[in-house]
């Protein structure tokens, strides 16, 4: 028997509805992977569901006047059908609002206490006097300690993305009333994640740790992502701190002991555990064992996340599950960076986003269009970024021009010719094809099975464009008229190809490579590569498109919905003038290296600036870059960069820099990485 694997999409807040950063960010790649294993005939538990709890859902609803229950009923129906109708293949979308789930997190939480995991501490936290409540994370914001920007929440600051304590904020403010809270006496059960730090290490630098009766998953931490793994070693450097699990609040699961009334658990302790909650009820419903998939010590765990939730499963929940017991640990979390939308982040509250249920109102029938567009962009190593004019190009260029057109030009020359009749069984005779067929498994495999989708869905490409130069140089167009039985061979070569890029492209397109074997008269699904079958004298069905172009129209009415243009605009930023000119040798003196950030920290007395240690394959070296106001240091880690190498080494605030980051500042002034292709080594040269 197969080993169970459960792979877990990040738990959607029922705040608001979905939009195209949510689905490049977890629950396209989760999805696409879910959908690989399946085909593998692996045993998969594909789990989300809706975290209904938490500080955002008691905001939505007091901003809109109405209670958390509508708010959640409102948003998880909403987010439940666009992932259904965009095709994810969920095994269950629960909700934390369910009592399995409230019940599943309470035992946990009384486990926890049972086994001394916790501490309860009393501490000052902010309180709003106006509203007469204490105020979580995110009823507080302020300034970022970090960048400096306003508007920094008490948990995080999303314009850098560091992780922030509500004392950290300057001039911190109530969301609830506007003023400055104070500070009361309250008592909160902690979790000390500084006595797990040890074994953290150990775990997240080896895939073991002492202990080994714990069933763990053995993981190999060179596959884990450099950003997971940046961001996790810069918190460990710092040294783990004692982080509150309940919250003084009347929205979430309350925490089940004698005189705790308005306290509820944390909802990283809460949230997480929706995982298990519902595989608990998907077991339920299919009459399977829940346990096998989270307590079996062969049971695969994967998390797939946004770089926003790296802490929260790769060291907290981990510390959770451990204190607990009995439960494996994530063999890998495969967190993605964030999707930009036409030259800004994407904003709920400006309205600048593509929401998911709107495309599906806009682009009937057109899901694997979108799956296409953002799996290419993936921004699975750094920010990416999403605009319509690309999407266009992506459509049009590439599925309408490559692989529409291989599939529409075999399927009309077969019935024009042979009336789409096969002579012989399903077979090749091309080695040529038979090796480019093999080859986009072999990379196929190796890409997804490494997490690296953008560069699995280019071998299946790959294969489409050697298709059509095969299709271009056997001409049977030509040979029809002198040797028709040559030409019937191509042809069927030909079909037998497009069948197997059907299998290639059911994790990524799967209604595309439905009508791809509906066009064949093939199952609608086909296993891993399963040998293509058909008899002799098999008929073809008629040949339907695959793939329609994008209009300019459509275009354009899709950009006026973002960001509706104020009354009184704001000048248009202009780009510097060009330098004066330098000659080729002036260039080729300068040498600029592919490295990567090993660890980033603030230059002290320098708001401005960070300290870099940067390996450039030659050897290592320390670089200070000023970049603070713009890059939180835990945000950098692990980054590929292009480093100029030979400057003259120069002191800063006291510290030897020795190269410079080359970076591009857009027209509002915000620095972005110039950063080499996926796969570039380190030490390798821009020319």
């Amino acid at each position: 028997m197969s080993k169970p694997i459960t792979i877990t999409a990040a738990l959607p807040y029922a705040n608001g509805p979905l939009h195209i950063g949510h689905l490049a960010g977890a629950y396209l790649p989760a999805d696409i992977f879910a959908r690989y294993q399946r085909l593998h005939n692996q045993d998969v538990a594909f789990i989300c569901g809706s975290d209904e709890h938490g500080a955002a859902i008691t905001l939505r609803a007091r901003k809109e006047g109405i209670s958390p229950k509508e708010i959640i009923d409102t948003y998880h129906e909403l987010n439940r059908k666009a992932f259904e109708d965009f095709g994810i293949s969920f095994d269950i979308y629960h909700r934390t609002s369910d009592s399995l789930h409230q019940a599943t997190a309470q035992a946990f939480f009384l486990n926890l206490l049972e086994k001394e995991a916790l501490e309860l501490r009393e501490s000052e936290q902010f309180y709003d006097e106006q509203f007469q409540q204490f105020l979580a994370d995110r009823y507080i914001t302020g300034t970022c300690p970090k960048c400096q920007k306003a508007g920094a929440y008490g948990d995080q600051c999303e314009k850098c993305g560091s992780s922030l304590n509500p004392d950290e904020l300057i001039e911190p403010k109530s969301t609830l009333s506007g003023s400055t809270p104070v500070k009361r006496k309250t008592s909160h059960w902690y979790l000390p994640m500084q006595n797990h730090q040890h074994w953290l290490q150990q775990w997240l630098s080896s895939g073991r740790f002492d202990e080994m009766a714990f069933p763990i998953t053995e993981h190999q931490p060179s596959s884990w992502k450099s950003n997971v793994m940046g961001q996790c070693t810069s918190w460990l450097q710092d040294g783990l701190k004692p982080r509150a699990m309940t919250r003084d609040l009347d929205w979430g699961v309350p925490v089940p002991l004698p005189n705790s009334e308005g306290k509820v658990l944390y909802v990283w302790l809460d949230a997480p555990i929706g995982y298990i909650s519902a595989t608990k009820a998907w077991a339920e419903q299919t009459g399977k064992n829940w346990q096998r998939y989270w307590t079996e010590p062969d049971a695969r765990l994967i998390h797939f996340i946004g770089k926003d939730n790296i802490v929260f499963h790769c060291l907290i929940f981990p510390i959770l599950l451990k204190s607990h017991g009995g439960f494996v640990l994530p063999e890998n979390v495969p967190a993605n960076e964030f999707l930009n939308l036409e030259g800004q982040k994407i904003s709920t509250s400006r309205n600048h986003a593509v929401w998911l249920h709107e495309y599906l109102q806009d682009f009937p029938g057109k899901r694997d269009e979108l799956r296409y567009v953002l799996c290419s962009i993936a921004p699975e190593t750094g920010d990416s970024e999403f605009t319509w004019k690309d999407f266009q190009t992506r459509v049009n260029s590439e599925l309408v021009a490559v692989l529409g057109n291989l599939v529409n030009r075999v399927m009309v020359l077969h019935h024009t010719y042979f009336k789409g009749k096969c002579y012989r069984t399903a077979s090749c005779q091309s080695a040529e094809l038979q090796a480019s067929v093999e080859r986009m498994y072999d990379e196929l495999q190796q890409h997804v099975e490494a997490y690296r989708f953008r560069s699995g869905l280019q071998s299946v490409m790959e294969l489409a464009r050697e298709g059509n130069r095969h299709l271009t140089q056997r001409e049977p167009w030509k040979t029809i008229k002198t040797n028709p039985d040559q030409a019937q061979a191509d042809l069927e070569d030909m079909l037998w190809m497009l069948a197997h890029l059907g299998c290639g492209l059911q994790p990524f397109l799967p209604d595309t490579a439905r009508k791809v074997f509906q066009m064949l008269k093939l199952p609608a699904q086909l296993a891993w590569q399963d040998e293509i079958q058909w008899p002799a004298g098999h008929t073809l069905n008629s040949t339907q498109m695959l793939f329609e172009k994008i209009e300019d129209a459509d275009m354009e009415k899709q950009r006026a919905k973002l960001n509706p243009a104020p009354s009184d605009p704001a000048p248009t930023p202009s780009l510097a003038a060009a330098k004066d000119p330098i000659t080729f040798q002036d260039f080729s003196r300068c040498d600029i290296r592919v490295a990567t950030v090993l660890s980033a920290e603030p230059v002290e007395g320098a708001n401005r600036l960070l300290k870099l240690t940067v390996d450039i394959g030659i050897d290592t070296r320390t670089v200070v870059s000023g970049i603070a106001e713009h890059f939180a240091p835990e945000s950098v880690v692990g980054r590929k960069v292009c480093l100029l190498v030979n400057l003259e080494p120069r002191k800063l605030r006291g510290v030897d820099s020795q190269g410079m980051v080359l970076m591009a500042e857009d027209l509002e002034g915000r620095l972005h990485f110039v950063a080499p292709p996926e796969g570039v080594n380190n030490g390798a040269q821009v020319k």
